[in-house]
């Protein structure tokens, strides 16, 4: 269906659009012409207000990196009509090929049923050559009513066949938009979670999946719709030319004629547009997170405490007016491209009417071919400028949606290939050989060879400083990471050869950081698997989440998520039992509990280990924390620094041995010990 008969209703709507949008840090400025040079100084110098507000006592927030769904303003500011056009069979192409993939009915009766509706069109406009010439013939009035009458009724029916048509393909259209969206939004979620864990530690990756996902995702129907509309205002446009050159040859270049002026307005008007927003961007962003800050709830308290309502006030009517007066600006200058393009639209079209004129004095144009070409041209006005409308959006769309495929194409190829060896359910012993790995972009490895062995039953602690790559290794162990190098096994079974995906049925993690799932209770803790009421009862009591869960209105089927109706916001320590619940609920041979404490009080905590150690019977735990104490009860201690294990063996051996976990132990408990233990300095007099 066609967008609109003009561009000015479109370019309004996608004003609103853009305005709503951030747009990029810097700003190219090149290929400016006169128009967009005399609003640049007030641009520019919005520009040089943010730069000192950088630097002096305004400012809130440094220069911000580009924001993803606006990243290709700038080529959008610098580009012309005819670059578009360049462009523009292959997003036709591409928006094709999605719509076929979507539902190929849909498609079909779009293309089709636009391409019959342009037939009738021209049908139409030579079947009212036919009406005119009846009714300016010479004889009765009466007369020639009734002799236009068939030709009347052939414009009437092709009219109402176009019409019928143009319905039938917007019906098929409205169906294709939805198929569009469900097809790319599954694939790009199923590549998402389908690709090498490592993969989120990949900053070029990370970004290129936030651009796909914050634009270029909800661009693949609108690449669909605009193809769709570049079709239809071909078709139209087609449909009058030929009509035109049907009745007089010398016809053709009066439609060009009257239709340049307002492609010149909309494609001008376009790029102020792009490049006003592109300039903006800093000041709008800066503004954003202003605004976010005043009405956010965890800075809300803050604001109160130091009395910072009124700056921030400030700050942001400052920011608010310089953006105003740009806008205010940007659409005078509008307005002026816009009156330019009516005048000259104008003076067009009395060209036209006085060439008509000339051709029907000197006899070379009947009348009624004069009013024929009336209609035509007007149709293929309003044809022309809706083609030049759908192909600057269809132009800005696909570079969104460029950003989508190409990230489709860089996750299939971090998907981990297929293994297809046994995947082991039980074992005897885990073990690393050797193992090594480094994280995407970083300088260092994260694990420096190391090889450590954990039996069927045992509790085993890794310790050690921040970033000593306790985390890492136990990510390697569950199979979420690849190692470089080196080789895991569970008994005789290389993880290298074994579908990963598979072998994390039989491991339960508990992590350190954790998802506040915004689902209820009973679900938080079933995790994707069928909830069993008897055993969620049981996970919940084993890890203390019971206490959490039976005050709640609704007990396990509470909503924990309060920004649902009914829902319920949970402590930061009663998200920790939930989470430990899941990992007890899964019941798998090895359970990795990361740091499972770190929001609990003391005695909580004391009771949590009491439970995991409880809870093992039989099964095998590898326990990552920084409180040494708790660790005392295991079987088996490595102790990691800098990537490498540096001390190994059973708790109280390490102690007397006196090397880096002693010296950690030591450093904890000294700072336990009561102050009446510790040497006084002078106090107050009493």
């Amino acid at each position: 269906m066609r967008r609109g008969s003009t561009t000015r209703a479109g370019n309004e709507g996608r004003d609103q659009r853009e305005n709503d949008d951030q747009a990029r840090a810097e700003q190219d400025g090149s290929g400016r012409d006169r128009d967009e040079q005399g609003g640049g100084r007030r641009i520019g110098q919005v520009q040089d207000d943010a730069r000192e507000a950088g630097a002096g006592e305004g400012a809130v927030v440094g220069e911000m990196a580009a924001l993803p769904w606006q990243a290709h303003l700038g080529e959008l500011a610098a580009t012309s009509l005819a670059g578009m056009s360049r462009r523009l069979p292959t997003l036709v192409g591409a928006a094709i090929r999605l719509a076929w993939r979507a539902s190929r009915f849909d498609t079909t009766a779009t293309v089709v049923l636009n391409l019959a509706a342009g037939v009738f069109t021209a049908y139409g406009l030579l079947a009212t050559s036919g009406v005119l010439t009846a009714l300016f013939s010479g004889g009765a009035t009466p007369d020639r009513v009734r002799a236009a009458l068939p030709s009347l009724a052939l414009v009437a029916g092709a009219a109402a066949l176009r019409s019928g048509l143009q319905a039938g393909a917007g019906w098929a259209q409205a169906r294709l938009k939805p198929k569009v969206n469900r097809m790319v939004e599954t694939r790009l979620f199923d590549l998402t979670m389908r690709v090498d864990l490592t993969a989120f530690d990949d900053t070029d990756f990370h970004d290129a999946m936030h651009r796909a996902r914050q634009r270029g995702l909800y661009e693949a129907s609108a690449v669909v719709q605009e193809a769709i509309d570049i079709l239809t205002g071909l078709v139209g446009l087609t449909a009058a030319a030929g009509a035109l050159g049907v009745l007089h040859p010398v016809l053709l270049p009066l439609l060009l004629l009257t239709a340049v002026p307002d492609g010149w307005a909309a494609a001008r008007s376009a790029r102020m547009r792009y490049l006003t927003i592109f300039t903006l961007s800093p000041v709008r962003r800066r503004k954003w997170v202003l605004a976010d800050l005043m009405a956010d709830r965890d800075s809300a308290a803050e604001i109160r405490a130091f009395t910072m309502r009124g700056f921030l006030g400030r700050e942001h009517d400052r920011l608010g007016a310089e953006e105003c007066a740009v806008h205010v600006g940007l659409a005078r200058r509008q307005t002026v491209v816009q009156v330019l393009g009516e005048i000259a639209g104008g003076l067009a079209t009395g060209a036209v009417y006085v060439v008509l004129g000339v051709l029907l004095a000197t006899g070379a144009l009947p009348l009624a071919v004069a009013g024929t070409a009336v209609l035509a041209i007007r149709s293929g006005k309003t044809s022309l400028a809706s083609l030049l409308y759908a192909v600057n959006q269809c132009y800005e769309s696909g570079l969104y949606f460029a950003d989508y495929l190409d990230f489709c194409a860089e996750a299939e190829r971090r998907i981990p290939e297929r293994r297809t060896g046994p995947v082991p359910v039980t074992f005897d012993s885990i073990s690393t050989e050797d193992v090594w790995f480094t994280y995407p972009g970083a300088e260092e490895p994260s694990l420096r060879g190391v090889s450590v062995r954990i039996r069927a039953g045992q509790v085993v602690a890794l310790v050690g400083e921040n970033g000593s790559g306790k985390t890492t290794l136990a990510k390697i162990l569950a199979g979420l990471y690849r190692p470089d190098a080196g080789e895991v096994r569970w008994d005789a079974d290389r993880l290298s050869e074994v579908d990963l995906e598979r072998l994390r049925e039989n491991v339960s993690v508990i992590p350190q950081d954790y998802t506040h799932w915004p689902m209820t209770a009973r679900h938080n803790i079933a995790m994707g698997r069928t909830p069993d009421d008897a055993r969620i009862a049981e996970a919940a009591r084993a890890s203390g989440a019971d206490e959490v869960i039976e005050p709640l209105s609704q007990g396990y089927g509470t909503l924990l998520d309060r920004r649902f109706k009914d829902g319920h916001e949970l402590s930061g320590g009663q998200w920790q039992r939930i989470a430990v619940a899941r990992g007890f609920y899964r019941d798998a041979p090895l359970l990795i509990c990361d740091e499972p404490t770190a929001a609990l009080d003391a005695r909580a905590e004391h009771a949590l280990f009491e439970r995991i150690r409880g809870h093992a019977g039989g099964r095998t735990v590898l326990l990552i924390t920084h409180r040494l104490a708790s660790v005392r009860h295991a079987d088996q201690v490595y102790v990691l620094d800098h990537g490498r294990v540096v001390e190994e063996g059973p708790p109280a051996a390490l102690l007397a041995a006196g090397g880096v976990f002693g010296e950690l132990y030591d450093l904890q408990a000294r700072a336990y010990r009561l102050e009446a233990d510790q040497p006084r300095g002078p106090g107050p007099s009493r």
